[in-house]
């Protein structure tokens, strides 16, 4: 049962991002953008931590995932540091993802030819 949440609830937040580059005219860059936004001002509202509880990696993964895990570092930073924790509480909490990003990144880069795709 668990997958199946995780499923919709992931599937459903990407339904969104594409309906949103089908119908609009927004880039993806700024969708990448709103979804991270929506996650932090989500998160920040208790609204997105129900969410994460049902859902589980169907919403932690995509990129509302992402905002929501800066804003609840930053809370907890700012309750235990005061505000020294707005600055270090959301790099702090995903600094292991953004780290796996890049190793992984770097080792595909490292693994494949680059080329002209034309």
């Amino acid at each position: 049962m668990d997958l199946l949440r995780a499923f919709l609830v992931g599937g459903a937040i990407c339904v969104v991002g594409q309906l949103l580059m089908d119908l609009t005219k927004l880039t993806p860059a700024r969708i990448l953008v709103s979804f991270v936004t929506a996650g932090v001002v989500l998160g920040a509202l208790g609204i997105y931590e129900p969410l994460v509880n049902w859902a589980g990696a169907g919403a932690t993964v995509p990129l509302t995932g992402f905002g929501y895990l800066l804003a609840k570092g930053t809370k907890e930073a700012v309750q235990q540091q005061g505000a020294v924790g707005i600055f270090t509480g959301g790099l702090t909490a995903c600094a292991a993802g953004v780290a796996a990003a890049v190793a992984f990144g770097y080792a595909a880069a490292l693994l494949s030819r680059p080329g002209d795709k034309s």
